[in-house]
């Protein structure tokens, strides 16, 4: 018990650092930082993909050209058509070839304009990315150094309560403290906490019968992993 004692006087030291970490996560500067850095991060592959999807609508460009100049080459097949109808050409087959030119000529102009918007919405997005990455390049150093100046105005504040916890936490069993850190660096706090009604204190779960005779020193909670403990 006295070494869980020793871990409550450092949990609450830690809860004072806890407070200002939080209170800096929530301040504007970090926010702005934070926002910025994280588009700055993940603009480089946006603009990989617009750049996969530009090429990708080039290769059907050329595949749309190379479809039209195949039919004006059918086109040049009826160049001298007068005059073999004229020698008794099957007039039926030259109106079903040059409906089967006009359908896939309609085909062509519908995909062609639809290629064309597909292109003028990309060349659209990728310029507006580029300018956006510009823009947020300019800000992010501003950002940068007023979320450190926020940092360095609470810099003697912070040092102050991690020299308290260095000295508290010589009072602590190494395993205890160990154990305690790890959950903290999971952003778990508090990390311990007495039973309530015989009851988790942080998610209300009730410990196993099984585990009762080891709660005056200390188990984890099956439930949300805190340590959790019985005054005997």
């Amino acid at each position: 018990m006295l070494q869980l004692q020793a871990l409550l006087k450092y949990q609450e030291i830690d809860r004072k650092l806890f407070k200002l970490e939080n209170e800096l996560a929530e301040s504007e500067e970090r926010k702005k930082y934070a926002k910025l850095r994280k588009f700055l991060k993940t603009a480089p592959e946006k603009l990989d993909s617009l750049e996969t999807k530009a090429s990708a609508l080039a290769a059907q460009a050329s595949q749309l050209s190379q479809k039209y100049e195949q039919a004006a080459a059918m086109l040049g097949d009826f160049d001298h058509v007068e005059e073999l109808i004229g020698g008794g050409a099957d007039i039926a087959f030259y109106k079903k070839k040059a409906q089967s030119i006009v359908d896939a000529l309609r085909k062509l102009k519908a995909d062609m304009s639809a290629l064309v918007a597909s292109i003028e919405e990309t060349s659209a997005e990728y310029q507006k990315l580029k300018k956006q990455v510009i823009a947020a390049q300019k800000q992010y150093g501003e950002a940068e150094e007023s979320y450190k100046a926020v940092e360095a105005g609470r810099k003697a504040e912070k040092d102050q309560i991690v020299a308290e916890l260095a000295a508290a936490e010589k009072e602590v069993d190494a395993e205890a403290l160990a154990r305690y850190k790890t959950k903290r660096k999971e952003k778990m706090f508090p990390v311990v906490g007495e039973l309530y009604s015989g009851r988790c204190p942080f998610c209300s779960m009730e410990p196993p019968l099984a585990a009762r005779s080891k709660l005056s020193g200390g188990i984890e909670c099956d439930n949300c992993h805190r340590i959790i403990f019985e005054k005997g």
